[in-house]
């Protein structure tokens, strides 16, 4: 039984290269800043979220009275079943960002090791300061998250010879060997000279790198986040960044993006990018195809991929 015929798009742009749609597939565009246009709230089923600052709107789904399904076009999900209510499924965009949000986060790595940002700013005034920095090889690096981009990740660190311990939600066996637990985190800190945050966002994981995390980790480690801002406790991490002991490398911040006058922009020991892990060339073609995918289920009424609340499926 086709649950969903009525869907909407973010902009004409993406509903033009999702072109020829499933027939039975009805679309119209909503943006969710304003009005849709040529449909009424009433008749919406499905909502495809724009990609960039889509948590600024989500307040809006609640005017869907009669919403069946909502697809994110990020990894992260926090807050989009909240705001969709019990009844409807959500979907994110699991695998899309993966390849992307991992590549970054082994340059925000390499780039802060081997002092790269330094030498990026020396450049400016033409000075030349030959320093001997740390290699990325044989460095114990604590990666918390297991999930899709947490593998990716994993696998891109393997050839740089390091030694690596994986956190998840729980302590377990999978394929790749031995996870410990969140609750292990502050414990395992003392031995590891970089730790990577890729977790989702959620009530286990907010601040879950908190202060006590940070004073375990030795003098000099590296703090790397390329999940979600609020997974590290930001004014515990600056306190330790702006002292000199720790250094950050970050992609996303809380909250974000940081005030102009937040003294992590200026700290010499932190390097921020403007949240842009999975924002690459990769993106496009890879949100393309999964949008495709859950269409075509849609449209026969076959369940769609990556649910995170499954609703009427």
């Amino acid at each position: 039984m086709q649950l969903v015929r009525n869907v909407t798009f973010p902009d004409q742009e993406l509903l033009s290269r999702l072109q020829p749609l499933p027939e039975s597939i009805r679309p119209a565009i909503w943006d969710l800043r304003s009005q849709p246009e040529g449909i009424d709230l009433s008749s919406i089923d499905a909502v495809i979220l724009p990609y960039l600052n889509a948590g600024e709107v989500l307040g809006e789904l609640r005017n869907v009275p009669n919403l069946k399904f909502v697809q994110a076009q990020s990894t992260g999900y926090d807050g989009i079943a909240e705001a969709a209510g019990p009844g409807a499924a959500v979907a994110n965009a699991s695998g899309v960002h993966a390849a992307a949000t991992a590549e970054l986060a082994l340059g925000l790595i390499l780039a802060k090791l081997r002092g790269i940002d330094i030498a990026a700013r020396d450049q400016l005034s033409g000075s030349w300061r030959p320093e001997r920095r740390s290699s990325l090889a044989d460095r114990k690096v604590l990666l918390v998250g297991v999930g899709g981009i947490g593998r990716e990740i994993a696998k891109r660190l393997e050839p740089f010879e390091v030694e690596l311990t994986r956190i998840g939600s729980s302590a377990r066996q999978d394929e790749f060997g031995e996870v410990h637990a969140a609750s292990e985190l502050a414990k395992l800190a003392p031995r590891h000279d970089v730790l990577v945050t890729v977790t989702p966002l959620s009530n286990a994981t907010y601040h879950l790198v908190n202060a006590e995390v940070l004073r375990a980790l030795p003098d000099g480690a590296l703090v790397v986040n390329v999940g979600r801002g609020p997974v590290v406790d930001t004014a515990a991490l600056t306190a330790e960044v702006v002292s000199g002991r720790l250094h950050c490398a970050l992609d996303v911040v809380d909250p974000e993006p940081l005030p102009s006058e937040h003294p992590l922009w200026k700290a010499p020991n932190a390097l921020i990018t403007p949240h842009i892990g999975g924002n690459a060339s990769a993106f496009e073609p890879r949100i393309r195809k999964l949008l495709a995918r859950q269409l075509e289920a849609l449209a026969e009424g076959r369940k769609p991929a990556n649910l995170v609340q499954a609703g009427p499926f």
